[in-house]
């Protein structure tokens, strides 16, 4: 298991997409390549090309490290944006628009950041989908704070005890770059085989 003293901010995305997952790659420090994956981290490289610039009112800075003491997080933000004193973590995405949790907390986990590292308030964040090319607003109200603080705790407690999250089949799997690896259709047969003899 790694021993992280800081829970990087993707984990959050990676735990609530499916903390088998989570695990493997966060703990055992597995990682597989699949067409999103490799989809991802193009679009990523391009993004987290260091810079700032203005865009009219808008003031942008890309690829800088975000840190929490409190909630021991770390990571790089995709783009930062100040407009009129408001400060806007912008989180990118290779995927469609739509209600994806898992995007919501890690663009959460960016404001928890940045408002201790700023010492303001955060009201909203955005996710920009890059195949629908359009961002998604992420309001950072109490119930999602307090989602991403108890995914944070959730992923604190794992890492101390390197408990293994059970691999659960779903339609999420079809997609994984780890299905290979945790093969939880397999697990689920040799459960009920188990149970049966």
């Amino acid at each position: 298991m790694q021993n992280l003293e800081y829970i990087p901010l993707a984990a959050l995305n990676q735990y609530a997409y499916c903390p088998h997952r989570w695990w493997r790659m966060f703990c055992a420090g597995e990682f597989g390549q699949n067409h999103y994956t490799i989809e991802g981290t193009d679009l990523h490289r391009r993004v987290h090309s260091v810079g700032e610039e203005n865009r009219e009112e808008v003031w942008q800075v890309r690829g800088i490290w975000l840190k929490s003491e409190r909630y021991r997080l770390i990571g790089k933000a995709d783009l930062i944006e100040l407009e009129s004193g408001e400060v806007f973590p912008v989180e990118y995405k290779r995927g469609n628009r739509g209600e994806w949790e898992n995007d919501a907390l890690q663009v959460c986990a960016q404001g928890l950041c940045l408002e201790e590292m700023m010492g303001q308030a955060i009201a909203q964040g955005f996710v920009y989908y890059a195949q629908s090319r359009r961002r998604q607003v992420v309001e950072f109200s109490q119930s999602l704070r307090q989602t991403a603080i108890a995914t944070i705790q959730e992923i604190s407690t794992l890492l101390n005890t390197g408990e293994m999250p059970p691999a659960i089949y779903g339609p999420r799997c079809r997609g994984c770059s780890l299905y290979r690896h945790c093969l939880p259709q397999a697990t689920k047969k040799m459960k009920r085989y188990k149970e049966a003899n």
